[in-house]
């Protein structure tokens, strides 16, 4: 009788342990992420059979995830238009675009502080960090600051770290 009581026991804590695990991997929706490859397909459904609307030509663009089907992910870039992609042309690293005419690279958190670069509206940035209303960029070697509400890929009030 205790062979069959471990074994129950095992496979209820089997399926806790991973059901607790599987929902850790859930991600939010929507959320930013970025293009992969160099040329992604945006499909005007989730799968393969379905007809590619347009293709982005740009790694690192960052879109926005709105919905998930399995392995497809419904995608809305700076333009608002959107279409749906595998999962695996997109990836977690951060970037934001510069949506103002042009905006200055600080090197603090401050207007007030010296500027290192000026950057026009469309250019691509990883970012570092947001808090505080500011975001730390980098473009090739210039790495500093630029306020947050210019740049689309990142939310109004999201801290990244």
């Amino acid at each position: 009788m205790i062979q069959p009581m471990k074994f129950i026991f095992s496979l209820v804590f089997f399926s806790l342990f991973t059901s607790l695990a599987n929902g850790a991997e859930k991600t939010l929706v929507p959320r930013f992420v970025s293009l992969k490859p160099n040329e992604v397909n945006a499909r005007v459904g989730p799968g393969p059979n379905y007809p590619i609307e347009w293709v982005y030509i740009k790694a690192g663009l960052p879109v926005e995830v709105i919905v998930e089907f399995d392995t497809w992910r419904k995608i809305r870039d700076i333009d608002q238009a959107e279409g749906w992609v595998h999962q695996n042309m997109l990836c977690s690293k951060r970037r934001g675009i510069v949506r103002e005419p042009e905006i200055l690279l600080h090197t603090e958190k401050s207007k007030m502080s010296p500027s290192l670069v000026r950057l026009q509206k469309g250019v691509v940035l990883d970012l570092l960090k947001c808090q505080d209303n500011w975001c730390q960029v980098r473009i090739h070697d210039f790495k500093g600051w630029v306020e947050q509400k210019a740049l689309w890929g990142v939310y109004p009030t999201e801290t990244l770290k």
